[in-house]
């Protein structure tokens, strides 16, 4: 199958799902200047703003993280990863293998973060769903409102075989040896 579209034989109505390679080649065109948007699963999906609560946990997260990190990974912070044929979302926080990607994005993050304080239903539901299929080996979704981490393990085509609610105490990455996320420090 073609990576491009042909719009010549699309039948009107039709909804015909955007691949990342169209969607990379319209952001290096300038399409998407003045838009905060990311692919997934072919739509084009408009990202919340964040508010100072979201915001203050990214750059909690981030500063934790970044510390304890050992030399061959790095912390991505809001930036793209390549998940799949259809989808490059830009999770809040992601840890990848240490390198220079300047031409294809990373593709295997061994841990991604989102942080909800409205996008529970598309960080709990759609991306879970988009991250799993990508073989991503721990999803965390930090909501805000509830005080809580939901840790995803064990990734499928179907979904993860594997989820846990986490309200209080340390928690470890289990793709990520030596981090340490204290969960008062973090909602605190």
């Amino acid at each position: 199958m073609s990576a491009t579209v042909d719009v010549m034989r699309a039948v009107p109505g039709q909804v015909v799902p955007l691949r990342r390679a169209d969607y990379d080649a319209l952001v290096a065109a300038g399409a998407f200047t003045d838009d905060r948007v990311e692919l997934l699963e072919g739509v084009l999906v408009a990202m919340s703003p964040q508010d100072p609560r979201h915001a203050d946990a990214v750059r909690w997260l981030s500063r934790t993280l970044g510390r304890a990190l050992p030399p061959e990974l790095d912390l991505q912070v809001q930036l793209p990863l390549a998940a799949g044929d259809t989808s490059e979302p830009e999770p809040d926080l992601a840890v990848v293998p240490a390198g220079r990607y300047r031409d294809a994005h990373p593709d295997e993050p061994m841990l991604v973060i989102e942080v909800a304080n409205t996008s529970q239903a598309l960080d709990l539901g759609a991306k879970a769903a988009l991250y799993a299929r990508a073989g991503v080996p721990e999803y965390w979704v930090v909501d805000l409102p509830a005080r809580a981490v939901v840790v995803h393990l064990d990734p499928a085509p179907a979904g993860y075989g594997h989820r846990t609610e986490h309200r209080g105490g340390v928690l470890a990455p289990v793709a990520v040896a030596g981090v340490a996320v204290d969960l008062g420090e973090l909602f605190g």
